[in-house]
């Protein structure tokens, strides 16, 4: 399959706004409770287009491990990682969308973990509330890879086991991860730290595990639920 369509792995990290940003306490009030950890809280929240904000989009070819990723990162200067194979440019959240969507049209696969219940609707929705026109569905047939592959459909063979983490799946298979074993970072640290560049860095990783994840895939179970 490789080399007959071209193909883009991408995901993204979010951050929640912090519940005094909202004039409409409605707005935040479905999300917590008085008993709730005020962290959990904002965990949620993080996972809602109406109440965070993208702090960067990662795309990566898994054909050329070539890719790039916006990434918020005020005064920052573009610059690479450090093997050189992928650009980390600082964006505001519009310019990131609007560059995710003129690139994401040169690609016919697109590749994602969990992407079509996270990734997908989020990009989608949030770029209508920005006024950014999304160029493409990211949501097609969902039970055939060929213009979308999200591994986690495909590892759980479409829910029939049991789900686990983008780590879990690359200690399984022997893939290394950016960062170690310890899952996502503490994004808003991070963030209150001026951190940035850290937060580009993880999304950089994030891609090249999944597109690391997608060859193995590929090679050994992509025939079992008809990829093509």
């Amino acid at each position: 399959m490789r080399g007959k369509i071209s193909e883009v792995v991408f995901d993204i990290e979010t951050l929640a706004y912090p519940p005094g940003a909202f004039d409409e306490k409605e707005r935040v009030s479905p999300y917590a409770s008085a008993e709730e950890d005020p962290a959990e809280v904002l965990h949620r929240m993080s996972l809602a287009p109406l109440t965070a904000r993208i702090l960067a989009v990662a795309m990566l070819n898994p054909g050329t491990g070539r890719g790039k990723v916006w990434y918020e990162h005020p005064g920052g200067e573009p610059a690479r990682t450090g093997d050189g194979l992928v650009e980390v440019v600082p964006a505001a959240e519009e310019e990131m969308l609007t560059e995710f969507w003129s690139a994401v049209t040169r690609f016919q696969r697109l590749i994602t973990f969990n992407g079509r219940l996270f990734d997908c609707p989020f990009l989608m929705l949030r770029s209508a509330l920005l006024g950014v026109a999304p160029s493409r569905n990211l949501i097609p047939y969902r039970f055939s890879a060929r213009e979308h592959c999200d591994l986690l459909d495909q590892l759980t063979f479409y829910g029939a086991m049991r789900k686990f983490t983008l780590e879990a799946y690359c200690r399984g298979f022997g893939i290394g991860r950016a960062g170690g074993d310890s899952g996502r970072p503490d994004v808003p640290r991070l963030v209150d730290e001026g951190r940035y560049r850290e937060i580009a860095e993880y999304a950089a990783g994030t891609v090249r595990a999944t597109g690391e994840l997608y060859r193995r895939w590929e090679g050994s179970l992509s025939l079992i639920r008809g990829a093509d």
